[in-house]
């Protein structure tokens, strides 16, 4: 019998997961990863739920403490980014170096064959170009496969995601169903380490830098005013300026360098290329990317899939050129590249 690991949350997702799981026949370790420790302990009862589904599918439960590593490799990356005016996604770096590094050396330890989580996205086989490759789940809505792009061939190989091909209210029923006590549990928040969506107040609870006033700016360079800091502010934001014009105004720019912040129009805001480093393709090297590749880029999690082109252009950077001019390409977040319902890889937005 396969032994797999199940990252849980003690939420409805991998709770099921672990159900169907054991039902394909896995021997079936369940793993909480104590991420992060949070001011209102009585709200965060992951492990305690996690713990309980265990128990009633009878299988084993560990936790792990991954708060020293979570902290140096996910929050403070969080803040230093923040800090030079970048908005960045916690949840790639995350399943990059914590759900798809630690939680893999865990099962090694474990001696489990495979890695699973609660994910809604899958992965198949390529008899022909003998590759796994991860596709969207069945449930667009729920999809997730945009933070899973750092995922490569070697991990693929042993990597489960047992809820794809489900929607989150059969994912529910079932958990109902067994008598799963989490089968109405709310969904899990965007940030987990910010629960409250107070980014401002966070980074100022959690980090000694210096928060440095700046000019706001236009265009040509010539000062409008004064902000508060390049912490409060996010390409495209238009509401809590503190600042009036008479017409609409948005950030289009920031300038970790000099803190400067650039207000203009919503038109200055569509731009038709970007540059992203630190660039990973899920089934080839980046030397077997000399471009240009069609395909359909998403600039945010929400964000639309967008017809583009991607080329390698040297020292893990690539150039992405969209057909139509996108909407606040944000420094920091991630550019995802798809070929219809298939994830190609993906980079950080310079």
């Amino acid at each position: 019998m396969k032994r797999v690991l199940l990252g849980m949350s003690g939420g409805v997702d991998s709770s099921v997961a672990a159900y169907l799981l054991q039902k394909e026949g896995y021997e079936v370790v369940g793993a909480t990863m104590d991420l992060w420790d949070f001011k209102n302990e009585s709200k965060d009862t992951s492990i305690e739920d996690a713990k309980a589904v265990c128990k009633r599918l009878n299988i084993d439960h560990y936790v792990l403490d991954f708060k020293d590593d979570f902290k140096g490799q996910v929050v403070d990356n969080f803040i230093d980014e923040y800090f030079e005016g970048k908005t960045p996604n916690p949840c790639v770096f995350c399943n990059k170096t914590i759900k798809f590094g630690l939680l893999f050396d865990k099962a090694k330890d474990l001696g489990c064959d495979y890695v699973a989580t609660g994910h809604y996205a899958l992965v198949e086989f390529n008899e022909t170009s003998g590759k796994y490759e991860i596709r969207k789940a069945s449930s667009d809505s729920k999809d997730q496969t945009y933070v899973l792009y750092n995922l490569n061939q070697e991990k693929l190989a042993k990597t489960l995601f047992p809820i794809g091909r489900y929607d989150k209210n059969t994912i529910r029923q079932i958990a109902k169903e067994i008598g799963l006590e989490v089968h109405n549990k709310p969904d899990s928040q965007d940030i987990c380490f910010i629960p409250d969506h107070d980014y401002e107040g966070f980074l100022k609870e959690n980090s000694n830098k210096k928060i440095e006033a700046g000019n706001f700016v236009d265009k040509s360079g010539k000062v409008l005013g004064k902000h508060k800091g390049i912490i409060s502010y996010t390409i495209g934001q238009r509401k809590g300026l503190g600042i009036t014009f008479g017409k609409p105004t948005y950030v289009v720019d920031i300038n970790g360098q000099d803190k400067s912040i650039v207000l203009g129009d919503n038109d200055d805001l569509f731009k038709t290329s970007l540059t992203a480093r630190d660039v990973n393709f899920v089934e080839w090297t980046q030397e077997e990317v000399s471009g240009p590749i069609g395909v359909y880029a998403k600039v945010r999690y929400a964000a639309k899939p967008a017809k583009a082109e991607v080329t390698y252009i040297g020292q893990g950077l690539v150039r992405v050129d969209f057909e139509e001019p996108q909407r606040a390409i944000t420094s920091g977040q991630s550019v995802v590249f798809y070929s219809e319902d298939r994830l190609l890889g993906g980079g950080i937005i310079e």
